[in-house]
């Protein structure tokens, strides 16, 4: 029977611990896995079942209707992203998937959007708009709560991440991956580690999401239903020197009989500010563990990522 990394790591409940308990338990999954797992984070289900239901209609749509919110302009970070044009990074082989992206809703002259294109919206689904802006609210806050642990985790104030993420440039992702015939390839989405600071997922209907523990072994994530996966982003391992370590995962397509159903997923990837400055804590810095990057601000070093993987012309 193939292992999967429930049998490793817990569940955690941000409710049925206190939060210093939680964060040493949160922390402590994250340094070993790069992964955590939580299964209460309050989101509302009756939300995210709409958020299913739409996404599943949009990824309906004729190519030609999709292709009217062409996300190419804007280097992929609004609207709709074709299927086969994403890249991992060092990959040999696009990725099959189609999705679209949400981010946030900047006030009128704010001088971050000089960085943060405006979102775009599908006219043939008029419930979209609120429905994806609600979602984002919600995971921005559960983000947050996430964060704050993480921050006592590694001995800052538990509001340290605030300033930092406040307007934000992440993004919700709506992801398709269409069914595949028996004879495809075995991979949906190469091995690769997220930009961003952590990513939030809501698991999918279909399996397939592997990481790489520290022997290299390839696992399988299996999600307990309504529960959120989330991950480290090399922009939170860059921030700790490497001692939160952004873990390579992937997306496998799943056994020959299940090929031709499409899988769907929504993860969040929380982003810090574009003007924050990324730079190593000094508590992650030793004389064993130097510092290993310059410091770079999140923007400068989201764009140098996008053109890696093929969302951003160089």
């Amino acid at each position: 029977m193939t292992q999967s990394v429930l049998d490793q790591m817990p569940l955690l409940s941000m409710t049925a611990m206190d939060k210093p308990a939680f964060a040493m338990a949160f922390g402590a999954s994250f340094q070993q896995f790069g992964f955590a797992m939580i299964g209460d984070h309050g989101m509302d289900p009756a939300l995210i079942e709409r958020g299913w239901m739409l996404t599943r209609q949009f990824f309906a749509m004729p190519d030609a209707a999709k292709s009217r919110y062409d996300a190419r302009a804007n280097g992929g970070q609004r609207g709709y992203t074709a299927f086969g044009r994403e890249i991992a990074k060092d990959a040999r082989e696009n990725d099959l998937k189609e999705f679209w992206h949400v981010g946030r809703d900047l006030p009128a002259g704010d001088p971050l959007g000089r960085t943060m294109p405006p979102n775009i919206w599908p006219d043939e689904l008029p419930g979209f708009r609120p429905i994806f802006t609600q979602l984002f609210a919600e995971f921005d806050r559960v983000g947050a709560e996430l964060l704050s642990a993480i921050a006592l985790y590694l001995g800052l104030e538990a509001g340290w991440f605030d300033g930092a993420i406040r307007n934000g440039n992440s993004i919700l992702r709506l992801l398709h991956y269409p069914p595949v015939s028996p004879q495809a390839p075995g991979i949906r989405a190469g091995a690769h580690e997220d930009i961003n600071l952590i990513t939030l997922l809501l698991g999918a209907e279909e399996g397939g999401l592997e990481l790489k523990d520290r022997d290299g072994n390839w696992l399988p994530v299996v999600t307990p239903p309504g529960a959120l996966v989330i991950n480290v982003g090399d922009m939170l391992q860059r921030l700790t020197n490497h001692v939160l370590p952004s873990t390579s995962h992937r997306v496998v397509n799943p056994p020959p009989d299940r090929r031709g159903y499409p899988r769907y997923s929504m993860p969040f990837f929380l982003h810090l500010r574009p003007d924050f400055i990324i730079d190593a804590l000094p508590q992650c810095v030793s004389e064993n563990n130097p510092r290993r990057d310059p410091p770079i601000s999140a923007n400068a070093y989201l764009t140098e990522r996008l053109m890696e993987i093929g969302l951003m012309g160089k």
